[in-house]
């Protein structure tokens, strides 16, 4: 059998398939900001429970429900910071991933001095 490679608190992963952000400005929320909540989002991934949030200085971005106090039908307070930057890589590049969620893995590019959120289906576990 195989043993997936774990240093600390991170995983090694390899790039499999190529991925570009259709975000040029992500929305990047404090802890305890409010925030409208709008659809969730609905595609071909499994790519659940994440929702389209705006805030009043910045027209939105997709934001985990599991980061979101709701306060009502459409408002809530984020719990923690967030940022949705996604990182652009290419396939054959290792990344770190640090953190799990909703079919998404925020990794750390040490080639490019990077973090970003990366589809984990463009992943592939490092093992050894």
């Amino acid at each position: 059998y195989r043993i997936l490679h774990f240093r600390g608190n991170w995983m090694e992963y390899i790039v499999i398939k190529q991925h570009r952000s259709e975000y040029p400005e992500p929305i990047c929320l404090k802890k305890g900001e409010i925030i409208t909540i709008g659809e969730e989002y609905e595609g071909p991934e499994d790519w659940k429970n994440w929702h389209f949030c705006t805030t009043p200085t910045h027209p939105g971005g997709w934001v985990p429900a599991q980061i979101i106090e709701l306060l009502d039908a459409s408002t809530g307070k984020v719990m923690e910071d967030y940022n949705a930057f996604e990182l652009d890589v290419d396939a054959g590049e290792r990344l770190r991933g640090l953190r799990k969620l909703n079919g998404w893995v925020w990794c750390q590019s040490p080639a490019k001095s990077l973090a970003g959120w990366v589809p984990l289906e463009n992943l592939e576990p490092v093992q050894e």
